[in-house]
């Protein structure tokens, strides 16, 4: 049996409400999953778990009825994702999977090696909540508009510890380093494609709670080497061994 879509919706969520879905999300019902009035669509906001709806009007905007609470609203692992922008199709694959890999927030950040010098970041919010929408995510990633290197250390909570991705050498494993800081606020910080100067990673030990690691011998691309330092987060302090949402949950 095919699960049943699942649309994220800024709307309050509660039984007997009434979802008027716009434009494009109707498209989608109608044309592209080929619903009709009747069939069950899941909806969250981010804020309010996951609830189950049924298509009452399946015209040219689809209303939808809130019928019952799935899945309540759950905390979520507070780990950033600090990253140097990379090319379009790169850049797509970096969003949706650090997404996919339940990263809370996803900071641009320009250095002097970094390619692109503008980041749409209406796009990687469309990104984020499409990724969201598929992974079973209850809540949205917050993106951040782009910032320099050089203004980091102004936005920077003083209690989140960074875990610096340093192609330098100067780092210990990742997964001892981390699971050291179990338990507290995160950020994993990679760098371009040329890597950092020198002078930018001499910022970066500015920062509170500077943690720099590696990944290993080899040469990573950006956007390997930033999933990577996600993906070892999750599995040494997150929730790496957390099971999927059953299927039940899921039509």
């Amino acid at each position: 049996m095919m699960a049943a879509p699942r649309l994220f919706v800024d709307d309050d969520l509660g039984e007997g409400n009434e979802i008027r879905l716009d434009k494009q999300r109707s498209h989608y019902l109608r044309s592209v999953m080929r619903l009709n009035a009747g069939a069950y669509v899941r909806l969250f906001n981010g804020r309010q778990g996951e609830w189950r709806s049924r298509i009452a009007d399946a015209a040219k905007s689809v209303t939808l009825e809130v019928l019952e609470n799935r899945r309540i609203q759950s905390a979520v692992a507070d780990l950033w994702l600090v990253f140097a922008p990379v090319k379009k199709d790169r850049m797509d694959f970096l969003v949706e999977k650090a997404t996919e890999l339940g990263v809370s927030d996803l900071l641009p950040v320009i250095t002097r090696r970094t390619i692109v010098s503008r980041v749409n970041t209406d796009r990687l919010k469309a990104q984020v909540i499409e990724a969201s929408e598929q992974c079973e995510r209850l809540d949205i990633p917050t993106v951040h508009e782009a910032v320099k290197l050089s203004d980091l250390k102004s936005v920077w909570p003083d209690d989140r510890v960074a875990f610096v991705l340093d192609e330098a050498g100067s780092g210990g494993s990742a997964a001892i380093a981390m699971s050291e800081k179990t338990g507290r606020p995160a950020a994993c910080i990679s760098g371009p494609e040329g890597g950092y100067e020198k002078s930018e990673l001499d910022l970066l030990r500015t920062l509170p709670n500077f943690v720099p690691v590696s990944l290993g011998p080899r040469i990573l691309r950006a956007e390997t080497a930033a999933l990577t330092s996600l993906a070892i987060w999750q599995s040494v302090c997150g929730d790496g061994g957390v099971p999927p949402v059953p299927q039940m949950l899921r039509d």
